[in-house]
Order: structure tokens, then sequence, then C-alpha cells
């Protein structure tokens, strides 16, 4: 059964976000990561949907106003290298403060897809108020972006959180070798459980409905959604 919803658009501390929260507000939170799209369509409908299920969904905005939905995807593309780890992570962690803050919830966790599924493991290993960590495809490529400052895999290794990751094997842009290091990391943890899901075939991206003309990405989406929503609810509560 899902719940009715509101959603704003809204500023914290100077920095644009988007809320999406059942009616009245909830004591479970989600803090959202996007992929290379911003805020656009596609993150709204994932923010929606968290909400309905009675979790407050706050989405951080990595380019500060330009999305899929004013912008195309290869001036996107293009902003993606000015991205700076520290100032990211410092704004990451401002919206987590606002959750737990403001939005009065008192747990949260964080979810992130491709360079957001990135950040997320990162935050995951800094913060460890976070109730859980859920990465789809995150973005962890063979060779190292000048801007990647901060290491995902040795910070997966450090996160206390159940965390949640979905690999895709014909991922262009994260090879075998480096899930493989992810998984290791995560496996070698001595606290926090690791759910970790491959999809076979399926493409870096299949979350997004961009992707679903392929088979293979809608069928691996559509597998792994259901079990994602379920995560956060179960590890959002409040009361085990």
């Amino acid at each position: 059964m899902t719940q009715d919803i509101e959603t704003s658009r809204l500023t914290v501390n100077g920095l644009n976000a988007y809320l999406a929260r059942p009616a009245g507000g909830s004591e479970s939170g989600m803090l959202l990561l996007p992929m290379v799209t911003g805020i656009g369509e596609q993150l709204r409908e994932w923010a929606e949907a968290i909400a309905a299920i009675g979790v407050t969904a706050l989405v951080w905005d990595p380019f500060h106003g330009p999305s899929s939905d004013d912008t195309s995807m290869p001036d996107l593309l293009a902003k993606m290298p000015e991205l700076d780890d520290a100032v990211a992570l410092d704004e990451q962690t401002q919206l987590l403060d606002h959750l737990l803050g403001e939005l009065g919830c008192a747990k949260a966790g964080v979810i992130g897809w491709c360079l957001g599924g990135r950040f997320a493991l990162i935050l995951g290993g800094r913060d460890h108020r976070v109730a859980n960590v859920v990465a789809y495809h995150p973005t962890v490529p063979g060779e190292t972006p000048p801007n990647h400052t901060m290491d995902a895999i040795a910070h997966a290794g450090l996160i206390k959180a159940p965390v949640m990751t979905m690999y895709p094997t014909a991922d262009e842009l994260v090879p075998r070798s480096r899930f493989d290091e992810l998984q290791s990391a995560l496996q070698a943890r001595e606290t926090g459980p690791s759910l970790i899901h491959v999809y076979p075939a399926a493409e870096h991206g299949f979350a997004n409905k961009t992707r679903h003309g392929e088979p293979v990405n809608a069928e691996a989406f559509a597998i792994s959604w259901p079990q994602v929503l379920e995560f956060i609810r179960v590890t959002t509560k409040t009361c085990l």
C-alpha cells in the first residue's frame, strides 16, 4: 500500500535539492545521489517511489541547476570532470544533516546511481550515521580520473551499515576486475552485511528507463528495484 506524498524544491544552506516525503513527514529517510542526469525526471520518479513506501527522500544536485530536463547529455557529461570529491562530500553531508535534523528523520541511508553510486560508497565509509548504503552500478572505473581524489573501494571497506550494490556484467565503464575489488572490500568488513547483486549482460546505467529499450536492462531493473525498496524500508525502520 502506497502513501500520499508531498514534493517540493528547496534549498539547504544555499544548495538546491528535491524533496519527496510521505504527507506529514517520516522518521525514515534516504539521501539520493544522482547519476549524470542530475535532478531530472528519472531521479524525481525514484524519490517519489521511495516516499510512497513511507521514507523521506532528499535529492542532492550535483551540478547546481542543470539536469536532463533542460541540458543535453553531452553537456552534462562535460560537467563531470568539474566535480570535486571534497566539495561534493561536504554538500552531501549537509543534506544528510538536514534529513537527520530539520526534516525529523531518526534514521537515514544513502542511495546513488553511477557517479552517485560511487559517492554513496565514499559517504558511507566516511559518515557512520548512515543506516544503509545502496549503490546502483557505481562508477569505479579502471582508469581513475584526476578528479577522483577519494578511493571509493577503500571507503567501501570502512562502511559499518548494511550495503546493497548492483553490478551489470556488460558495464563498459567498470571492468570486472574493479567490481571484484569492490566485492572483496565489502565482504572483508567485520560489521555490516553485504548484499551483492550481479546482472549478466546488463549495461552500465541499467536502472535508467532510457536504457530499457534493451530487455536485459529492463529485466535487471524490474528485479532489483523492488528488492532495493524493501531493503530501504527495513534498514531505515526506527523499530526493528
